[in-house]
């Protein structure tokens, strides 16, 4: 069944509703209302039922919209952008920007997502991305510089992730090299980027974020890997319009700096919140499997360990897992 916004929106301020209220409201009988309350919980809304009172979240709901994220952005971040969608419902914000190419002329595209269906993560995986509690959106982008010259954006968009988070309070953050934003060592962002263009240039990038805003039980349930959320981690509730202005706006900086000078403004940055800098780490790919140091990241974007002969040796993101041997040894 299709996720009905309207019926969310009358649940956002937290306050019981009686199926019959909800009804009178939406112009249905209280048998739809019953069955749009459970595909809500079934996409990761907590709703609690009380006989007598009727339906509420366990948490209030500030849903996002387009016009108070644009409010909370400066104007030359928001003349940056040609097109900001807020979508309700979607499979994935990056493929939804795949498939829309920049017209000649326009700037960036961006888009939010309440809720995605077939979100991405790197390797394939799926991005749990429960309804209405965290923050999923991509933003394409057109750079002059080709795709051998990409190689280090995912570490300049973490950079700026962690810029906007530590100016929301947020302490405690790292990153794991390529496309990890970690809170005290446990994942709280991701990012991937899909590229398209020119070897020499120009490319255009669509650069997917899902960030971790709020825990839920659902989302305890289906992630299989060490997490946090901001909200766990604040003690408070996080305006999620507000959070979406100062991120998107941070990206588009991100996005502007680097194709003037590529990773050179980000590498510094970046190498001194690496969570896994000087430990013994061990990469693997479908085929092989290598223990080193961590010793930064090159000038492209290459993550450099330091082998056990003495020699070092650079690689690239691709199919590759990064594990620190002491994590792998805890769960042996």
């Amino acid at each position: 069944m299709a996720l009905s916004r309207p019926l969310l929106e009358l649940l956002s301020d937290g306050h019981f509703y009686s199926g019959n209220q909800l009804g009178e409201r939406l112009g249905c009988s209280r048998a739809a209302v019953w069955k749009m309350i459970q595909a809500l919980e079934s996409a990761g809304v907590d709703i609690f039922h009380v006989r007598g009172k009727g339906y509420r979240l366990a948490r209030a709901v500030e849903l996002l919209t387009a016009e108070r994220i644009l409010d909370g952005m400066p104007v030359g971040g928001r003349q940056s952008l040609s097109v900001l969608d807020v979508l309700f419902d979607v499979d994935s914000t990056s493929t939804y920007l795949v498939e829309r190419p920049l017209r000649m002329g326009e700037n960036g595209h961006a888009c939010f997502a309440e809720f995605q269906r077939l979100g991405r993560g790197r390797r394939g995986r799926h991005w749990v991305s429960p309804l209405g509690g965290n923050l999923y959106f991509s933003l394409r982008w057109r750079f002059s510089r080709g795709v051998a010259e990409l190689g280090g954006l995912s570490l300049a968009i973490g950079v700026a992730l962690v810029r906007a988070l530590r100016d929301e309070g947020v302490e405690g953050l790292g990153l794991k090299w390529p496309n990890d934003i970690l809170l005290h060592g446990r994942k709280l962002a991701g990012i991937l980027l899909e590229i398209s263009g020119e070897t020499t240039g120009p490319c255009e990038v669509v650069i997917g974020v899902g960030l971790n805003v709020r825990a839920t039980e659902f989302a305890h349930e289906a992630i299989d890997q060490p997490w946090s959320d901001l909200e766990s981690s604040l003690g408070r509730r996080v305006g999620r319009n507000a959070l979406a202005a100062q991120i998107l706006t941070g990206l588009i900086a991100a996005a502007r700096q680097y194709d003037i000078d590529g990773l050179d403004s980000f590498r510094d940055e970046w190498m001194a919140a690496d969570a896994f800098s000087g430990r013994e780490v061990v990469l693997q790919t479908p085929s092989t499997e290598t223990s080193g140091v961590v010793q930064g990241v090159d000038e492209n974007g290459a993550l450099i360990l330091s082998l056990k002969n003495g020699t070092r040796q650079h690689f690239y993101s691709g199919e590759i897992s990064l594990r620190a041997v002491s994590d792998r040894l805890a769960n042996v």
